[in-house]
């Protein structure tokens, strides 16, 4: 199963993507966690101590990010489809179709070999922070659109997860990777900016038939868990204490482990997406979809071809289109 995790900036998105993540890794089920936010901390999240002494723990993230290595990403997956003729025809949204390379997630292919690192216990992988060539030229969505092929042409099997922390606040509505996802976990703190990205959220979700629910952070009493309540009603589904371990943890020593009742939310949360069934058909139908209206918007005259053509209307999303 895939799992986003969305929310204002300074919601606790990134921490909760990474305690998901770890528990996910040590009961031993594969995981994968991406980082897709652009300030790119999911690392240290995952391991506060991580490069901070050279002689122990955990060394710091080195593996390449995505983004730095586009092109060759492009070649790997599109390999022999005869719809895509070149890496420059190929753009963010080109689904797979007959011809293409597909992935298994952790698998022993170039793209996993190269870009993955564990940290923390928990294989990580990352989009690339902004540098200084990109500033005042470029969106961070350009970043992003290794992600969104990426996961294109992923076939995750049963038992597997991949978490991804993404972009802050609305900003993960400015392309079509948010319809990537069998499940969204929309991180929320009580007040009313922390529930303003909900309601954002929210409408675009049901547009597309997105299962979404609210996870509440930094609780502390029942008034926060009755204005969160009364904010997003239904669509609540669990909630996080405010944790002297996590703030221990963000300041690079965590101390003791974390809080039981956390620890509860967070099998909740497996739980949730463990129920969720794989809508193969889905996820291919919406991968399309934002391809179509990408090649409409800007794609086609951006390449000079008419990207309509690469969709091939006999492929078969899911395990069956691994033969």
């Amino acid at each position: 199963m895939r799992v986003a995790f969305v929310g204002k900036g300074g919601s606790g998105k990134t921490t909760l993507s990474a305690l998901f993540a770890r528990q996910l890794a040590q009961s031993g089920a594969p995981v994968l966690a991406v980082d897709g936010d652009i300030n790119q901390h999911l690392s240290e999240a995952l391991d506060p101590t991580a490069g901070t002494d050279p002689t122990a723990g955990t060394p710091a993230f080195t593996a390449p990010p995505l983004a730095g290595h586009l092109g060759e990403i492009k070649d790997l997956l599109r390999g022999t489809n005869p719809r895509i003729a070149s890496r420059e025809a190929m753009v963010k949204t080109t689904p797979p179709g007959r011809g293409s390379r597909l992935l298994r997630l952790l698998g022993d292919d170039e793209l996993h070999t190269r870009h993955v690192q564990p940290i923390g216990g928990v294989p990580l992988m990352v989009t690339g922070a902004f540098d200084e060539s990109d500033l005042g030229v470029a969106c961070y969505h350009s970043k992003l659109g290794a992600v969104e092929l990426y996961l294109n042409h992923l076939v995750d099997g049963p038992g597997e997860y991949l978490v991804m922390d993404m972009t802050a606040g609305a900003d993960a509505f400015a392309s079509g990777l948010f319809t990537r996802f069998d499940m969204t976990f929309l991180v929320a703190e009580p007040t009313r900016r922390g529930v303003s990205v909900y309601r954002q959220y929210r409408d675009h979700a049901r547009e597309f038939d997105i299962p979404l629910a609210v996870v509440g952070n930094k609780v502390t009493g029942e008034d926060d868990l009755l204005f969160l309540k009364e904010q997003v009603g239904d669509d609540l589904l669990t909630h996080l204490a405010l944790s002297p371990w996590v703030r221990s943890a963000e300041r690079g020593s965590p101390q003791g482990e974390l809080e039981d009742t956390n620890r509860h939310a967070l099998n909740i949360l497996r739980k949730t997406v463990d129920a969720r069934p794989k809508d193969w058909p889905t996820l291919h139908h919406h991968a399309v979809h934002f391809h179509l209206r990408n090649a409409e918007s800007w794609a086609n005259e951006a390449t000079g071809r008419d990207l309509a053509a690469q969709v091939d209307p006999e492929f078969v999303a899911g395990p069956g289109s691994l033969a």
